[in-house]
């Protein structure tokens, strides 16, 4: 939990860098011109395959490949390998993509917290300079109020012990 005495992070990205991560990112997406969108229906209804599922498909591609007379021509043992192969490619660059995704996700979390938690702290300081007549401070206090005022208190910020 951040505090006034732990800021774990105190860092911005330079424009450089923004544009250097995006322009990656489109690179990838240029690289890989077959991704393809799925409805939310469409992923719930698809069969996933998962270690045993591989197994089988595996096999059933061994088996299709040393057995083709048995099989009718409509049904594709070369297409079900070349699905397979996408199927583990996308799995290793997906576990690449799953890790940077978490780092990316916990600074967000991080540094987000960190301001607002410190910006919760700085409207009770001005809060406490209003309550002490400092000139100016009452305006600035209501401003900031005005985020809480909605929230079924009276303009109070959600209790956080960290503060």
């Amino acid at each position: 939990m951040s505090n006034l005495t732990n800021n774990r992070i105190n860092i911005t990205a330079t424009p450089a860098q923004v544009t250097a991560v995006k322009t990656a990112f489109q690179t990838i997406a240029t690289n890989l011109p077959f991704l393809i969108g799925l409805t939310k229906e469409e992923r719930s209804s698809l069969p996933a395959i998962d270690v045993n599922n591989k197994a089988f498909t595996e096999d059933a591609i061994n088996i299709g490949v040393n057995n083709a007379s048995l099989f009718p021509a409509y049904l594709s043992v070369a297409n079900m390998q070349n699905d397979l192969t996408l199927f583990s490619q996308m799995d290793e660059i997906l576990f690449i993509a799953k890790q940077l995704v978490e780092k990316i996700e916990d600074t967000q979390l991080l540094s987000g917290s960190e301001a607002y938690t410190n910006g919760l702290m700085l409207y009770k300081l001005i809060g406490a300079s209003a309550d002490a007549g400092v000139p100016g401070a009452d305006t600035l206090y209501d401003q900031l109020k005005t985020r809480f005022t909605n929230q079924g208190g009276k303009g109070t910020p959600p209790v956080d012990p960290g503060v």
